[in-house]
């Protein structure tokens, strides 16, 4: 019989007895836990490292408040009113518009009562809007009530017509092969919602239908 743990029989390995451990090699010493990390702050001091940067000053509510006001102005003439709802959008404190506003005043670069001319003049050359049309435009960009009705009064009711007269001959090709009476009603409308009254309207796209027929 084989001695225990050494060769059987025929050369085969002989069994472990029950609970022998297996001999392995070499043993290694116990190695620490594997990546821990360091100790807080630890790295830190390294070469090149500047340590914490320092707050940043706040920005100056005025500065701030001034560059939202003159980008506005670079894009377009602007009102008061609309710079004012520009700088309230971004979170400008009104005593700071008011602050801001006044001083584009003082300088020249916000002036109501040019842009309300500049307005009127434009949209009743371009557009052909009466003066109830034009008073509600200014009304809309903030313009204050006796600024606008100042420019509205130099619409005279020569100049009124005549841009009502424009607006329908830009308009009479697109509606030549209807019903005269469809005509009459759709180009007064046109005049309508420019702001013309009904009278104005009427008579001016009569006249211009006349005008086509007898010519």
């Amino acid at each position: 019989m084989s001695a225990e743990g050494g060769e059987g029989r025929g050369g085969r390995p002989g069994r472990r007895r029950p609970g022998a451990r297996r001999r392995t090699g070499a043993s290694s010493p116990p190695s620490g836990p594997r990546d821990a990390p360091g100790p807080p702050g630890a790295g830190e001091g390294a070469a090149g490292d500047e340590g914490p940067r320092a707050a940043e000053p706040p920005a100056d509510p005025v500065a701030v408040a001034r560059g939202i006001a003159l980008r506005q102005l670079a894009m377009a003439p602007r009102s008061r009113g609309e710079l004012a709802a520009a700088m309230a959008r971004k979170g400008v404190e009104e005593p700071v518009v008011e602050q801001v506003l006044d001083r584009l005043t003082e300088v020249g670069l916000v002036d109501d009562v040019a842009y309300a001319d500049m307005l009127v003049r434009s949209r009743q050359e371009t557009r052909g809007l009466a003066r109830r049309a034009l008073l509600h435009e200014l009304r809309t960009k903030g313009v204050e009530d006796d600024v606008a009705r100042g420019a509205v009064a130099d619409v005279s009711d020569e100049d009124e017509r005549a841009g009502a007269e424009r607006v329908v001959e830009r308009k009479m090709r697109a509606t030549r092969g209807l019903d005269e009476q469809v005509r009459l009603r759709r180009l007064a409308g046109v005049l309508a919602r420019k702001g013309y009254p009904p009278g104005v309207a009427y008579a001016v796209v009569r006249e211009a239908l006349d005008a086509e027929r007898d010519g």
